[in-house]
């Protein structure tokens, strides 16, 4: 499709739409309008809106090009510039609400986009629809990360949460920290039994070959749920095989980044100190720390499990580039 070669050319987007270019056409990168979008070219997606570009066609890989927007904001494009973008897919009738891969709120609260979760609420996203990963509604998730600001904006436009008994937002803050810490008790105490269990018995080879069958076809699903994005599918599958072995640290470290990518920044960091505990030789688990931590912007402790990380293993690129940024 030649359009999308031009699509830093205000001009030549111009000629080849009116010499009849499809405006829609799908290609592996979704739609010229997911282009433009997760590159930020508001002038761009003006044109393709202009000839009417439908805003919510959804790619299998960016989603909507409202959660393409919001998927880079502060990243290859400042937050001023999603914004911009935002506005135009508002004003062309861009679903507000549709959940593929996420709504737009749930990812504009993931990525701690504060103006951005203000314009959303401001123009009538539903603040009650939760994430697909880990069915958290924003506000949840806002406090899950320790993010009050976000919290202090989302409150008035959420219905209150059954299981929150304090409905305010120091309530819903508090809430989020108690389960936070009844969380990491549990991993403790998953760590002190293998601790305290010395020799364990030994199953029988029929039990401990159907175990290490069992875990091995759950961490398999696991990695493919995650290869599609599918971050709850995989929490699942995670979850499942740490109660057949909990003392595989790869387990809490898998589970952590999808934690981390569903933007529940307090549970990933629980199962990153699981990891640490259960292998504290393992490079990795420092890493997942250190991501856990710079999500909930403890920079400093995060600096200490990345150089914690980096003795173990001075060669691994992941921890190199967390402090100096990849390429």
């Amino acid at each position: 499709m030649p359009l999308l070669f031009y699509l830093g050319n205000n001009r030549l987007v111009r000629l080849l739409l009116s010499k009849g270019a499809s405006v829609d056409v799908f290609s592996s990168e979704g739609t010229p309008l997911h282009v433009a979008a997760s590159y930020g070219k508001s002038g761009i997606m003006q044109i393709l809106l202009q000839h009417n570009a439908d805003p919510n066609t959804v790619s299998a890989d960016l989603g909507t090009p409202m959660a393409a927007v919001l998927c880079v904001a502060s990243g290859r494009i400042t937050e001023s510039d999603a914004l911009k973008c935002m506005k135009l897919l508002v004003k062309a009738g861009a679903d507000l609400n549709c959940a593929n891969p996420d709504t737009p709120l749930v990812i504009a609260t993931s990525k701690d986009l504060s103006e951005c979760v203000e314009y959303l609420l401001e123009v009538g996203a539903d603040a009650n629809i939760p994430s697909n990963q880990g069915r958290m509604a924003p506000i949840e998730m806002a406090a899950n990360s320790g993010r009050r600001k976000l919290v202090e904006i989302l409150f008035p436009f959420t219905l209150p949460i059954q299981s929150v008994s304090n409905w305010s937002v120091q309530g819903i803050i508090a809430h989020e920290k108690l389960r936070q810490s009844n969380k990491l008790k549990l991993n403790a105490e998953v760590v002190t039994k293998k601790e305290d269990s010395g020799a364990p018995k030994k199953p029988c080879a029929k039990d401990k070959g159907g175990d290490k069958d069992k875990k091995a076809e759950l961490k398999l699903l696991g990695a493919k749920a995650v290869e599609r994005k599918d971050y709850a599918a995989a929490l699942k599958f995670y979850s499942e095989a740490i109660k057949v072995d909990p003392e595989d640290a790869t387990l809490y470290s898998n589970r952590s980044l999808c934690h981390l990518k569903s933007g529940q920044a307090h549970d990933a960091l629980a199962d990153a100190i699981a990891c640490v505990n259960v292998q504290p030789d393992w490079a990795k688990g420092y890493y997942r720390k250190g991501a856990a931590l710079m999500s909930l912007k403890e920079c400093k402790e995060a600096c200490d499990a990345f150089l914690a990380g980096g003795k173990l293993n001075p060669a691994s690129v992941e921890i190199h580039d967390a402090f100096w940024g990849g390429d």
